[in-house]
């Protein structure tokens, strides 16, 4: 089935369904000799896994790792990396009286005319759980940014409905259960959602992410902008309903003069006094601070009662049960940051393919 695999020079292509046996990633391209352990890959996977905080599903998934090949003696070989987890806490006995029904939000009716069979359970292939193999290429990607060219990818929750984060506070942000940078509106942000929850519904929100010593030159015109191979990885997600850079949306607002970043030096480095582009410029980095802000959308499991028609046609009602995320956002976090990873890792790699 074609669209499981992404990138060019660094591939990644998952398997796997919600409540099957396990599900994995295959990762090909990595340089070899470089350091990878167990650790630095579940490090990533904790920060994504189920049951973690109130805020989000009460299932239970270890999401502990297992590297098939690809690694010896703490090191990479330069041949395909292959990573599993398994499943082991599904309850597809929750799915079996809707599996002939089409939830509101999700991709049943969508996979149904596409493929005509499905796996029901919690949305098969097509549940977020997938997200967890990129994951697992994502931390690969991320320890080679960080060794190569310091790069940090931070990840951020800004707003939660109509709540807004004030503040940015680095160190408070893996503090609180909403990811949030400012320590005083993630206590607002998890009443708002906790009152959601206890009315059987969910919220959505906003993420930003600041990408920090981005090399620069990275991008290939004219199809290949990396803004646009970076909105595609994120878009890819299904949760992500908008996406700015820089100024986004609201450099519609304004003047060419005052949109223009314009160009000065500091400490013998060519920079910009303001950053509206979000760190590209014509479709490449130049070495400043990229900055990206996602809009999600609200997880569509909840549990009060919505109408809905059944695979015949015929007009009836649907309450999800099973155990779902009230907000997504904390766990989307580490997913979009990893697709950001993936997409920078593969265009370090295209740009020393022509410039050695």
């Amino acid at each position: 089935m074609p669209g499981n695999t992404f990138g060019t020079l660094f591939r990644v292509t998952t398997f796997g369904e919600s409540h099957g046996p396990a599900l994995g990633a295959i990762i090909d391209g990595c340089p070899p000799s470089m350091p990878l352990s167990i650790e630095d890959i579940q490090n990533e996977m904790n920060r994504r896994r189920p049951g973690q905080h109130k805020v989000g599903t009460a299932r239970q998934e270890g999401d502990n790792i297992k590297i098939l090949s690809g690694v010896f003696e703490g090191k990479t070989l330069g041949t395909p990396i292959a990573i599993i987890i398994e499943n082991t806490d599904q309850r597809s006995k929750d799915y079996s009286k809707i599996k002939k029904l089409y939830r509101p939000g999700h991709a049943d009716y969508s996979w149904d005319l596409k493929y005509g069979i499905r796996d029901y359970r919690g949305g098969g292939r097509s549940s977020g759980r997938e997200t967890a193999c990129r994951v697992m290429a994502g931390a690969i990607a991320k320890k080679f940014l960080k060794l190569r060219a310091k790069t940090k990818i931070i990840g951020h929750t800004v707003q939660v409905g109509t709540i807004k984060a004030e503040k940015f506070q680095e160190a408070a942000i893996e503090k609180n259960s909403l990811r949030c940078a400012d320590s005083a509106i993630a206590k607002k942000m998890e009443a708002y959602v906790l009152e959601a929850k206890n009315e059987g519904d969910s919220v959505g929100g906003i993420v930003e992410f600041r990408i920090k010593n981005v090399p620069g030159a990275l991008g290939e015109p004219v199809f290949d902008k990396l803004q646009a191979d970076l909105a595609k990885a994120l878009f890819s997600i299904a949760t992500v309903k908008g996406l700015e850079f820089g100024a986004g949306f609201a450099a519609a607002e304004k003047r060419g003069s005052e949109n223009n970043d314009e160009f000065t030096t500091k400490n013998g480095k060519i920079v910009t006094h303001t950053n509206n582009a979000g760190g590209i410029y014509g479709g490449i980095s130049i070495g400043t601070d990229i900055i990206i802000r996602v809009a999600c959308k609200p997880a569509s499991s909840i549990l009060k009662k919505q109408s809905t028609v059944t695979q015949d046609g015929k007009k009836t009602d649907i309450k999800v049960e099973g155990r779902h995320d009230a907000c997504i956002l904390p766990r989307f976090i580490p997913v979009g940051e990893s697709m950001i990873a993936l997409v920078l890792m593969d265009h370090f790699l295209r740009q020393q393919s022509i410039r050695v």
